[in-house]
This record gives structure tokens, sequence and C-alpha cells, in this order.
């Protein structure tokens, strides 16, 4: 049996590293141990994911849907199901990264296609990541590369994967590139194109694929973070990769992710990180590997600034992993069947509306979630989920309990089995006070489950419930 520290860490992880986990996942990782836990989570390959032969055979529309709306829901089942939780973490935090939109881009599929691509080397090399993004099609449509050529240069692209997708504006109070800077990189991404041509009228729309085009690109010199050359887009993704600056944007990205909130992103330039010697730690990881996100993954996992109790609910959930979290703890939606296209709308009441998102920077995080119309939405979701009784995750948990219970014991178990939740004294105090009012609790009793599955909504209602 593990002691509560032991559950308390692991609960930690599996919240961070993925989407939440049942009681039994729990105790299985730690009967492992934590090291070797963190090991798997890094190493996805090494468990085996979604059967998507099945999953096609029971959801052909799946299959190079066009619709946006079966592409988030198709998403939404891999969050819930994929044994692979820290991959699909890192889509999610990508897709919070490097932002494009269905509202622009209007083909559900081209927005798969660049999730499943953040699947495929999420946890790669950085290098590759940015070369990735910058031939997908969908992003090349996106930020308009695609209407930028060697005589009529569009800067958005440029911009936007200087600011927002590798070096960000600044660090330290001082700029990290110039607007010279941003121009010479347009130029470099001349010639990065999609075909075929948008608009698909009037025979309808037609897949893309990345073309380059030797004719559009600027073959001129130009100046690029003081380093001068006949660049291209391949050259201004190696001069990027090799800067300080990407580093520090990376390891604050991921701190930001998966180790506690910090400001928004456009207040770096000017605000310290939150743990100077965490993000160091992680620049470090990154240029010994060679630009790898993996080694900075396992740097920031198995410390002890990680580790430690002040962090453990210093992050507010965002809608996707609220929702996800108790689909998963209820264990709903744990096959394919209906209902999971209400369900998987259900972050856009909350204020992310995946797979397009409101702007290129995407979505503020942290408490910035919460306002008086999504905390209504994210307290009705979670509460009303635990507390139906009869959903199997729900049904685990109340056989956790066993005997007779005082009021006291009864909320502090529950507490614990709705995932070690860090509540206070006074919220603790209000809980026991409800569960006084119908005095001991007895398993065996008639009114037992109905109590319990009040208890967890009422848990599921508290403010700390907001943070993991």
């Amino acid at each position: 049996m593990a002691d509560n520290q032991e559950l308390a860490l692991m609960s930690h992880l599996f919240r961070r590293a993925g989407f939440g986990a049942s009681r039994e996942t729990l105790d299985a990782a730690i009967a492992k141990g934590y090291d070797q836990t963190v090991q798997e989570l890094l190493n996805p390959s090494t468990v085996p994911g979604i059967e998507e032969d099945l999953l096609m055979r029971y959801q052909p529309s799946y299959y190079q849907s066009a619709a946006i709306e079966t592409n988030v829901q198709k998403w939404m089942y891999y969050m819930i199901n994929s044994p692979r939780q820290l991959q699909e973490k890192m889509v999610l935090m990508w897709h919070m990264i490097f932002c494009a939109g269905h509202s622009k881009i209007d083909s559900g599929a081209e927005m798969w296609y660049m999730i499943d691509m953040f699947r495929r080397n999420g946890m790669g090399n950085f290098k590759q990541i940015l070369m990735d993004l910058s031939s997908n099609p969908g992003m090349v449509y996106y930020l308009d590369n695609s209407e930028s050529h060697k005589t009529n240069i569009n800067e958005n692209y440029g911009r936007e994967l200087l600011e927002l997708f590798s070096l960000g504006v600044g660090k330290d109070e001082e700029m990290n590139y110039s607007e010279d800077d941003v121009k010479a990189c347009a130029r470099a991404f001349t010639g990065w194109n999609i075909a075929p041509a948008y608009p698909p009228f009037p025979y309808g729309r037609s897949p893309w694929t990345f073309m380059y085009d030797p004719g559009d690109h600027d073959e001129t010199e130009k100046t690029f973070l003081g380093k001068t050359g006949n660049f291209g887009g391949e050259d201004i993704i190696d001069i990027i990769c090799a800067e300080p600056a990407t580093a520090r944007f990376l390891a604050r990205h991921l701190y930001n992710f998966f180790v506690a909130d910090d400001v928004q992103v456009p207040a770096w330039r000017l605000t310290p990180p939150r743990d100077s010697k965490a993000i160091e730690q992680m620049e470090k990881a990154y240029f010994d590997s060679g630009y790898e996100i993996k080694p900075m993954l396992e740097i920031l996992f198995n410390s002890e600034w990680f580790k430690a109790e002040d962090v453990r609910y210093a992050k507010v959930k965002n809608p996707a992993e609220m929702v996800v979290s108790v689909l998963r703890l209820t264990k709903d939606h744990s096959e394919v069947k209906p209902g999971l296209f209400e369900v998987s709308a259900v972050p856009k009441y909350m204020g992310m509306d995946l797979m397009n998102p409101p702007t290129v920077e995407g979505w503020h995080t942290g408490h910035e979630w919460i306002d008086s119309g999504t905390l209504v939405e994210r307290i009705n979701f979670a509460a009303d989920y635990l507390g139906q009784t009869d959903l199997p995750g729900v049904q685990d948990l109340i056989s956790k309990l066993d005997g007779s219970y005082n009021p006291d014991q009864f909320v502090d178990e529950c507490i614990t089995l709705v995932g070690a939740l860090n509540i206070t004294e006074e919220t603790r105090s209000q809980l026991i006070a409800h569960a006084e009012k119908s005095g001991e609790v007895d398993t065996s009793g008639n009114e037992f489950q109905i109590r319990t599955g009040e208890m967890f909504q009422m848990i599921a209602a508290t403010s700390e419930y907001q943070f993991g």
C-alpha cells in the first residue's frame, strides 16, 4: 500500500505529465517507482498507442474528416485514452505555442495533420520541429507565407517565427531581434509554399502538400542576427536554434506548462523567471543534447524543483486538462461510444476552442482561464460527472471505501480518492460540516453511495479543484 507522500507525488507527476490517472494506475506506477515511471512517460514507443484500426472501424468519420468538430472529437479521444500520456500532453503544449486555427485554414483534416505532426516529434529535436512547422501546409497558409514572394515579401511568418515560435521578443530586458532581422527572415522563407493553391472552388478542396519553388526564392545576401549569407529557411532555423534566447524561450514554456504558472509570455522580456535555477538547468540540457526536447523534460521531471510541494497545485488547469482529467477519473468515454461529440465542445465553453485559438498568440493561461462565466462551466462539468455514481470510474473510487467513517475521516478519504487535492483547512471544515449533518458514514448503509457521490460533487465545486 502506497503511503500518502508517494501517492501525492505520483498524482502530481500524472497530472502534469499527462491528464491525471486512476488510483489503480497510480498504485501500479508507485510499485514500479518514480524513476521508471518517468522513463516510460519519456519513451512513449515502449508502450502501446491507440489502436487506430479499431478506432476507425468504430468511427469511420475520423478518417481524413474535413469537419473540424470531428477532428476535435478524435483528438479528445486520444487525450482521454492514449497510454502515451506525456506524448499527448506535448501535443497540447505545442498547439498552445505554435498556434494556427481552423477559422482561417478552414480544413479539419489540415488541423489534424498539424496535431499529428506534434505527436510524431513533440519530444524530438527542436530544429526538426521548426522545420516541420515551417513546411506544414496549414501553417504556411495560416501565416501567409503562401503570399510571400521574392518580389513582394509578406513578413507574417518571419515575424511570428521569431516572436512567438522560437526566440521570443526579448530576455533580461534586452531585445532578441530587430525589424531588419524580421525582414531578412521573411526573405529567406520565400519560395516555401503550398500546392494546390487556395481557394478550392469550384471543384472542392484537395489535400495540400508543401511545395518549394526555387524560382520564387530570394537569392540575395541577407544579414540575420549578426550573420550574413545567401540564407534560406533552413539556414535561418540553424541560426535560431543556436541562440541562447531560444533555449530560454523553450525552458520558460516548459516550466510554465509543466511546473507552475508564470507571467504571460509578452512579459518575459522584462520579468525574470519564477525559478532561474530551473531555467538554467533546462537551457544547459538543450545545448548539451544538440537542441533535443526530451533531455529538457528529463531534467524537469526528475528535479527537486518539480517534485517540491510548493509547485504541486501552482497551476490552474486549462480547459482541456479540466475536461480530460475528469473523464479519465470517471472512466467515461474510455471506449468509442456516442456522446463524445458533445463533450469535446466543452473546453470551448470554458474558453479554449481547440484547433481554433483566438489569435496566433494563443491563449493566456493561469488565472486568466477563470472568470465568472468559465468558472460556472468548470464547476458544473466536474461536479456533474463526479456525482454520477453509475460511472465505472466513480464506482471504482467508491469501492475503495470500506467500513465506517466519522465525518472527518470520510471527507479526508474522499479528497484523497478524487486526487490527493491540496484542500485548505477552511474548505475542509466546510466539507466536514456538511458531512456532519448526516452523521457517521457506513459503507453498508443504503445512503452510502448517494452521500459519497454528493461529497465528490462538493469537492469538485471547490476552488482548489481548479488547480492541478
